[in-house]
């Protein structure tokens, strides 16, 4: 059986290490023309990461110029120190639902521990080899809590969207519904138009030009658009009480950057040391942990994905460390969680990337942004980047995904599934992540206790005597040579706790109490302490009544943990015999 390293000298060394090696023949590894591609890609990619960046800052609960330095700070340093030659890190729609109810609960000097500590867990994670493990993480949980997480941040963009005056939006989601529906008379139609229009026209690229980042198109347009309308009617009077009086009020009074936040800062923020304590981390430790899986979950499932469209392979283990020190930086910032994102990794690989540099020159394309262009974003309408969220609240929700685990996967599955999505959308995703991961445990669990069996083999030559099938199955002509005062066991399946429970009652089933009992192991795959611990017990009760326990046919992981916690001993080695003839025999 292959050993596992949980600690290895590989996992420390990033993919950008690969651009100055060199090739078999003595060129070099990165080619000029290979440079050419990944600017080309990086500012792609650091056109389409501008409004997203901002948008998933904002409906976190934060500024847009938070959401920027995120990606700018996270996303240099998972490119150069990541395990992945094509991740984009930066704020993604996943942390939406944790940051607003950590700020809600802590404040912002709260969620900058909770990152601080998700960095510390992300690192750790790599360095003892938990990133080959992370992305087994049952499906039915991912598409629980992604589906809810679509759901939870198109409820909150229904109030930029549509316009509605609503002083503060409850954090919950049925409390956040009702106001809706009490604020449904403020609708403003110029606000919804410039969401409906940008949602338009992304749709449309989309549809037309996948090429082309439709949401930036969108933003842009609109923002123009609006800016626009904004100047053509900024000395209008609108003391009527008409219909033009109010349109022309609501494109004055449109909500953009600028008016909410008061503009983004054309430098990068200066590092700062959190005041950091161990009550604090005590009080955020929940919402650090939630952090930490998403961000592994995501991540590596991006770098999955990234893997399938490009033929190149990530080192799980090195990316959940750059991952863990890209957060901790953004925090020390004053930024927000980060993680690989999807949406952007694959935008990376289409665009023509080779390797992590195309990432290093996104965050480059967004660092230039802020230094030159940053007054222009505070034209942007807030009803335009709620329409970017609605479009990623779709694709995170993915429906047909949802709907087609309910009409095909086993009831199990299901319960997960809609269990995780639950208490994500009316709960609080920490609890949905961690319940939904114990649900499934326990479930599979189950599948392993319903695999198992122990059967008594000579019931079954027996019964095959009666049917004539004796001869066809030489391990029952075996079973059937037995003493009379022998009775045969075999056990199927892995021998874990739940299991134990079975052999238990082999010896209170039996109508007379033989002399010797055989326990076959041939198809045991493996074995736990609890399982060993039953052996025990059975074998205690065994010596109780006089009854000789014989093992036989035990495989390789069986045998060295029987040796390892001394059952053998405890056993004897004349009792623990290699084939069921010898066992027989003896």
């Amino acid at each position: 059986m292959k050993k596992i390293k949980l600690f290895n000298l590989y996992d420390f060394i990033p993919r950008t290490v690969e651009l100055f090696r060199k090739n078999k023949d003595g060129s070099p590894g990165y080619s000029l023309a290979g440079f050419g591609r990944d600017c080309a890609a990086g500012i792609v990619v650091g056109i389409v990461a501008l409004p997203l960046s901002m948008a998933f800052s904002i409906a976190a609960g934060g500024t847009p110029a938070q959401g920027i330095h995120t990606s700018i700070i996270a996303g240099f340093f998972i490119s150069v120190l990541g395990g992945s030659r094509f991740q984009i890190g930066g704020p993604t729609g996943a942390f939406v639902v944790i940051i607003v109810n950590v700020i809600a609960l802590h404040g912002i000097s709260g969620l900058i521990a909770a990152t601080v500590l998700a960095g510390i867990f992300l690192v750790l994670m790599g360095v003892f080899g938990l990133g080959r493990f992370i992305k087994y993480i049952p499906y039915p949980v991912t598409t629980g809590f992604t589906t809810g997480i679509g759901l939870l941040i198109f409820s909150q963009q229904v109030k930029d969207f549509f316009g509605l005056d609503i002083a503060k939006s409850p954090p919950d989601f049925i409390s956040k519904w009702v106001e809706h529906f009490k604020a449904a008379s403020s609708f403003e139609i110029i606000t919804f138009a410039v969401g409906a229009g940008t949602l338009a026209i992304i749709i449309l690229i989309r549809r037309f030009a996948p090429r082309i980042p439709g949401a930036a198109c969108g933003v842009l347009i609109m923002t123009i658009a609006t800016y626009l309308l904004k100047r053509l009617f900024h000395d209008y009077d609108v003391s009527g009480s008409g219909v033009d009086a109010v349109l022309v009020s609501q494109i004055q009074q449109l909500d953009t950057i600028a008016a909410r936040f008061g503009g983004i800062p054309s430098s990068l923020p200066v590092p700062v040391i959190p005041p950091l304590s161990f009550e604090v981390f005590r009080d955020v430790f929940p919402a650090a942990f939630s952090i930490a899986l998403l961000a592994a979950i995501e991540s590596l499932l991006s770098a999955v994905v990234a893997d399938g469209m490009s033929g190149d392979q990530h080192n799980s283990n090195t990316e959940l460390i750059a991952q863990g020190l890209g957060n901790i930086a953004s925090a020390v910032c004053g930024g927000i969680p980060a993680t690989g994102a999807i949406a952007r990794t694959a935008m990376n690989i289409k665009s023509g990337a080779v390797s992590p540099v195309a990432g290093i020159v996104n965050t480059v394309t967004l660092l230039l942004f802020v230094l030159f262009l940053a007054p222009s974003a505070s034209a942007i309408p807030l009803a335009s980047l709620s329409a970017v969220l609605i479009v990623v609240s779709w694709d995170m929700s993915n429906l047909s995904r949802f709907i087609r685990i309910i009409k095909t996967a086993p009831k199990s599955d299901v319960s997960v599934l809609i269990a995780t999505f639950m208490l994500t959308v009316l709960i609080d995703l920490s609890y949905a992540v961690v319940i939904g991961m114990l649900l499934a445990v326990f479930l599979f669990m189950r599948r392993m206790i319903e695999m198992a069996s122990i059967r008594s083999e000579n019931d079954e030559f027996i019964a095959s005597l009666a049917y004539g099938g004796a001869a066809s199955a030489p391990e029952h002509n075996l079973a059937g040579l037995a003493p009379k005062d022998t009775e045969i066991f075999q056990i199927n399946g892995p021998f874990f706790f739940g299991v134990a429970d079975m052999l238990q009652g082999v010896l209170r089933q039996l109508s007379k109490t033989p002399k010797k009992i055989i326990l076959r192991m041939d198809s045991v795959p493996a074995v736990d302490a609890t399982g060993i611990a039953a052996l025990e017990s059975f074998l205690m009760n065994c010596n109780k009544k006089g009854i000789r326990l014989i093992i036989t046919e035990c495989g390789e992981q069986p045998k060295k943990a029987f040796l390892k916690a001394g059952f053998i001993e405890l056993l004897g080695h004349e009792n623990f015999i290699e084939s069921l003839e010898k066992a027989i025999e003896a």
